[in-house]
């Protein structure tokens, strides 16, 4: 790559189309492959299940490896139905028809790995040696014995074996007892009773052994199974009475023998109460230790049963939904063959339990798990028994009152996670009896109707909280007494502010999403220096300024201590920001201090002040808007006077400006060659109008006049006058838009001479032409003729007695 850019850099114009042309030819190879890659997947992996199938298609890829066309109507499968698919690995044909099945139809298929044809209509199976299968499922079919082939044996790789059988022989499995399996399920749901003949099936190695039985019929299985190794034992459907329940205490007789069996599960049970109670007693001195029952109904009737409470190996039950088919009976009867159990852990949840009874003896329970029931404040309410509890959940029940629950607590001196979240718990305020056992440092209180005052009733030692999805508006400040809390969830609430750490000095952990921040404080970073992690996107925040230090400080965290930044955290105010993520939140420090925004307006007005200021000094502003002030009364005055009176033409070819130091040269050179030519000139010592004023002598001359010539000098600079002759003439210049201003200098001036509110004439004499009177005589020859050149013109004059001269 490296080399390219190099050459690129390098590269002369001709080269560079041939540049062009070999990336586009590599982008276009790289989406071709792109396409060729998914699609290759997709031809890898194909699903033609439930679209009414009658025969394997034949248009499949080769390169398949996946093929699932289950639930379809297919009732026979050929060799040529799969030997074109060489790389097939994974083949699912459960529920469809298929009634006989050669494995040989698999021969060409030395990868496949998995084969489910249960819930099929196989009665009889050929076979043939496919060694490769891991995963074998011929369970739900029709077989009348377990079919079980000799080549069976070769299947080293087999982890999963599912099978149907009506009956049994005692070596059935004898082909495969070599093998170790992982699971194996067994379908006796067409099973049949033999009568006054007993069955045997021998199961050698399996980790896993799962019966399943008709789901209609009383149990009635009478094999004598015995397993070796086995870990974990599973049945499905169970319909019991009074009358066959020790059939199925007989069936499990020798399961539940070996040491190693330690996990027995119970799925879709229908029992009466007097025979689970049995079954209970049955399996209490068992090496079982965990049982799980899953679906239980409870039939016929619930009365008070004897139960002894021998040492056992049982460690947990577990029971998931429970239907209840009997209206009257004794709370008492039911409730205390639970409570008085001597197991670390038990879970009822999803059942009708309206109660729980307190243990009558310190209990052995370390955990309690009642979710889903329908508890009220008055579960375990003084109740001094469960000592070694450390797990109590009672999450969606009918808990009402906050205080009942902490003061259900008190005596739990072990008690160290508790939840009792989806519950309608309240908290109000002073609530003089809310106490908590000092040893509970997990509390999960979620999705209650918990407010603000909730804060006043928490257990002092508490670690970890959980009180999302409530109805808490504020953290108030004074709590003191949460110093242990590290991690606190108060997601989906309605708080307005991140909690400061002042409250809470060990916290390491905040979620505070969905609720409605609009400008969190800043000083949240600042006070919780441990924090480790903070989740508060999906606010509605206000993008102003009061944000910007927020931005700046949350922008500054790694992305790990920051959870969902920077895409859930969005502009949600004003609406030319909503959607805007804050990261791209930008304004300018000016716009939001307004200190400073005064104080730069301040500076900006000063400094203009200062400037306007300074300008009309330098420039000598008075003096010109004194001059225009004139020149307008003037011009207002002319326009009073008659129109005819203004029908007029210039009366002289010229008016001269002078300073009276250069009078004597004005008169004696300048006014004699002029007049000489027959140039008529205007002097204010002769042509001014006695009674109007200087200034507007000076305009109207300057008026009747076809030039203005000024004679400048030093002296010239020094004359007030002789500037307000300038200023009006060169204004009627551009009034009038022509070029009649002629500059006469008869003696040097420095620059430096001429004062800084004079610029006009500083202008004029660095922008305009002007003639030198030299003092040679050969000199002075060219300047009249220059002078003479100025007034080349035919000018027809009016005199004051309204004569025309030419």
């Amino acid at each position: 790559t490296a080399a390219l850019e190099e050459n690129h850099c390098i590269m002369t114009p001709d080269k560079e189309p041939v540049v062009t042309n070999l990336w586009f030819f590599c982008i276009v190879i790289l989406i071709v492959g792109i396409i060729v890659q998914v699609s290759g997947e997709n031809e890898l992996r194909v699903d033609m299940s439930k679209i009414g199938l009658t025969h394997v298609p034949k248009d499949l890829s080769p390169r398949t490896e996946v093929l699932d066309i289950s639930q379809n109507y297919i009732s026979e499968l050929q060799i040529s139905d799969f030997s074109f698919l060489s790389g097939l690995k994974v083949l699912r044909l459960y529920h469809n028809r298929i009634q006989r099945l050669d494995f040989s139809v698999f021969k060409f298929n030395r990868y496949l790995e998995y084969l489910d044809l249960s819930h099929n209509q196989l009665q009889k199976i050929s076979c043939y040696p496919v060694v490769g299968v891991k995963h074998l499922d011929l369970s739900f079919n029709d077989f009348d014995a377990l079919p079980i082939c000799t080549e069976f044996g070769n299947l080293t790789q087999l982890n999963f074996l599912g099978l149907s059988a009506a009956k049994f022989q005692p070596l059935d499995l004898l082909p495969i007892a070599h093998l170790h399996l992982n699971y194996i399920l067994l379908d006796l749901g067409g099973y049949y009773v033999k009568e006054n003949e007993a069955e045997s099936l021998q199961i050698l190695n399996t980790k896993s052994l799962h019966f399943v039985f008709h789901p209609e019929s009383l149990f009635s299985v009478q094999v004598n199974i015995s397993v070796n190794t086995l870990g974990c034992l599973q049945l499905t459907n169970i319909k019991l009475n009074d009358e066959n329940c020790q059939v199925l205490i007989n069936f499990l007789l020798e399961l539940i023998r070996g040491p190693t069996l330690l996990n027995f599960t119970l799925n879709h049970m229908e029992t009466t109460w007097k025979c689970l109670v049995r079954v209970f007693q049955f399996l209490w001195p068992k090496p079982v230790e965990y049982l799980n029952i899953y679906n239980l109904t409870i039939v016929e009737s619930i009365n008070e049963e004897d139960f002894a409470y021998s040492e056992t190996a049982l460690k947990a039950l577990k029971i998931e939904h429970i239907k209840n088919q009997v209206f009257i009976f004794s709370q008492t009867a039911l409730y205390t063959v639970f409570s008085e159990m001597n197991i670390m852990m038990l879970t009822i949840s999803d059942t009708p339990f309206i109660h729980m009874l307190c243990p009558q003896a310190p209990s052995t329970f370390k955990f309690l798990n009642f979710t889903q029931n329908v508890f009220t404040d008055s579960v375990f309410q003084n109740c001094s028994t469960l000592v070694q509890l450390e797990t109590l959940i009672l999450q969606k029940n009918g808990l009402k009152n906050l205080c009942k629950v902490s003061l259900m607590t008190k005596n739990m001196p072990s008690l160290e996670f508790l939840d009792v979240s989806l519950n309608s718990l309240e908290s109000h305020r002073l609530e003089e009896n809310c106490t908590w056992v000092e040893s509970i440092v997990v509390l999960n209180m979620s999705s209650n109707i918990l407010t603000d005052s909730v804060f006043s009733c928490l257990p002092p030692k508490v670690k970890v909280l959980d009180l999302h999805n409530n109805r808490i508006m504020n953290i108030p400040k004074d709590v003191t007494h949460l110093e242990a809390l590290q991690e606190l969830n108060v997601a989906f609430n309605s708080l307005a502010d991140l909690p400061g750490c002042g409250t809470f000095s060990s916290l390491s952990v905040l979620i505070i999403d969905h609720n409605s921040i609009s400008h969190p404080s800043a000083d949240f970073f600042q006070s919780c220096q441990k924090m480790k992690s903070i989740q508060a996107g999906s606010n509605p925040f206000q993008c102003t300024c009061e944000l910007r230090d927020f931005i700046q400080h949350i922008g500054q965290l790694p992305s790990e201590v920051v959870e969902g930044w920077p895409d859930a955290y969005k502009c949600d105010y004003p609406e030319s920001y909503k959607g805007t993520p804050l990261k791209d939140f930008h304004v300018s420090p000016l716009s939001c201090n307004t200190g400073l925004l005064i104080v730069t307006i301040g500076v900006v007005v000063l400094v203009l002040a200062g400037s306007v200021t300074f300008f009309c000094l330098y420039l000598d502003l008075p003096w010109y808007l004194r001059m225009v002030c004139q020149w307008a009364k003037t011009r207002h005055r002319t326009r009073n006077i008659p129109l005819e009176e203004l029908q007029r033409n210039l009366q002289f070819h010229a008016f001269i400006s002078y300073s009276e130091h250069d009078s004597s040269w004005v008169k004696n050179e300048l006014v004699p060659c002029l007049e000489k030519e027959d140039i008529r000139i205007c002097l204010h010592e002769r042509n001014f109008v006695p009674g109007k004023s200087i200034v507007e002598n000076i305009i109207n001359c300057i008026e009747k006049s076809y030039k203005s010539i000024f004679v400048l000098s030093p002296n010239f600079v020094q004359s007030e006058w002789c500037h307000y002759e300038l200023y009006f003439a060169h204004h009627n210049l551009f009034h009038e838009g022509s070029e009649n201003l002629l500059l006469i200098l008869l003696e040097p001036i420095p620059p430096n001479s001429i004062p800084n509110k004079y610029h006009k004439l500083r202008a004029l004499m660095t922008q305009r032409t002007y003639l030198e009177w030299p003092l040679e005589k050969s000199k002075q020859g060219l300047f009249w003729a220059n002078i003479r050149a100025a007034f080349n013109m035919n000018l027809t004059l009016v005199n004051e007695n309204n004569d025309v001269k030419t």
